[in-house]
């Protein structure tokens, strides 16, 4: 038989035991709630491609030690949970990799590609679905997402840039496209209202006209590389009259206005080098570089990201980088 005054104790401790869980669950869900996602705003983070561990990761370039978990921002990679069920065949070589802004869908998206065919739109920072996907095969290197909501895909084995109907819904596999020797890079110009993609031989500048629905591609203007092999694309950030462009043999700037090729940037010298995989420039001005380095995985990564101006260099052990991306949400 319980008496009272065990019985009160009983009840008591229960009370105790619930009111403790409840507040546990509370601390543990504020902690959930105020974890901070990247601010992209400031262009100042850096994302890598890396096909060790097959995963979008994003940096901060002022930690020192990539290596310690803090200097990591943000990951991701395609799983079954994110809505990627049945179609991961086409990733474990991370290829090319943008944040941007679109108004059509709203809010902030990262568009992807991986060498083994999948190309992708994902909602950023949340990384939890996908808002289109498809195995577009043909080694896609690079892919940009246009006002409309459509995604421009670059495929160097393909030979071609195509602009897809992701605009109509997860799965549209309708296209325009464009053929172009060992296309490399896209990149929407908001000034020109140009959609400029690269190849082997070629800068080219392409109209992209038609509707959301049935889009076409108008070549507007094309431009002979300095050098062959045409490799990465990107805005100069800070003046929207230049891009960045490499090839097998250098970096160059595209002055838009005089439509010619300059190497009078400052510490050309020792960024125009062979190789070069990615090249792009904080808004800091500091400029972030890949280059392969013996005894990667392959021979088209490196371990270290390299920065010039403050030199200094940044690095993972195991990692497998293909490309640094300044983790900027705008164009240009």
């Amino acid at each position: 038989m319980i008496t009272g005054r065990f019985r009160h104790a009983s009840f008591l401790c229960l009370f105790l035991i619930l009111m403790t869980a409840v507040i546990v669950a509370g601390c543990n869900s504020k902690t959930a709630a105020t974890v901070k996602a990247p601010e992209p705003e400031n262009g100042n983070l850096v994302a890598v491609t890396d096909q060790a561990s097959q995963k979008i990761i994003v940096f901060d370039p002022n930690a020192e030690d990539w290596n310690s978990e803090q200097a990591i921002k943000w990951s991701w990679k395609p799983t079954s949970t994110n809505g990627f069920s049945g179609i991961t065949p086409g990733w474990g070589l991370p290829s090319g990799v943008k944040l941007r802004k679109n108004d059509t869908f709203g809010g902030l998206w990262m568009v992807v590609t991986d060498s083994k065919g999948l190309a992708a739109i994902v909602p950023y920072p949340a990384g939890d679905s996908k808002k289109w996907a498809l195995h577009v095969g043909g080694n896609p290197h690079e892919a940009e997402l246009l006002p409309s909501g459509n995604i421009a895909v670059a495929a160097s084995t393909g030979g071609w840039v195509r602009v897809y109907t992701s605009s109509q819904g997860p799965t549209s596999s309708k296209y325009a496209e464009y053929p172009m020797k060992t296309a490399h890079g896209v990149l929407w110009d908001p000034q020109k209202n140009v959609l400029w993609a690269l190849g082997h031989d070629h800068l080219v500048a392409l109209k992209v006209e038609g509707t959301p629905e049935a889009p076409t591609l108008k070549e507007e203007q094309k431009v002979d590389l300095p050098s062959a092999d045409g490799h990465d694309l990107q805005p100069v950030y800070g003046n929207t009259d230049r891009l960045w462009v490499s090839t097998g043999s250098g970096v160059y700037q595209y002055v838009k206005s005089e439509k010619n090729w300059s190497r009078g940037f400052p510490d050309a010298p020792k960024i125009n080098v062979r190789g070069i995989k990615s090249v792009g420039n904080l808004l800091t001005g500091q400029v972030v570089l890949t280059t392969p380095k013996k005894g990667c995985q392959s021979d088209w990564c490196t371990d270290t990201v390299r920065f010039v101006t403050p030199d200094t260099y940044r690095s993972r052990t195991g990692a497998a980088f293909y490309k640094a991306r300044v983790w900027n949400p705008n164009y240009q």
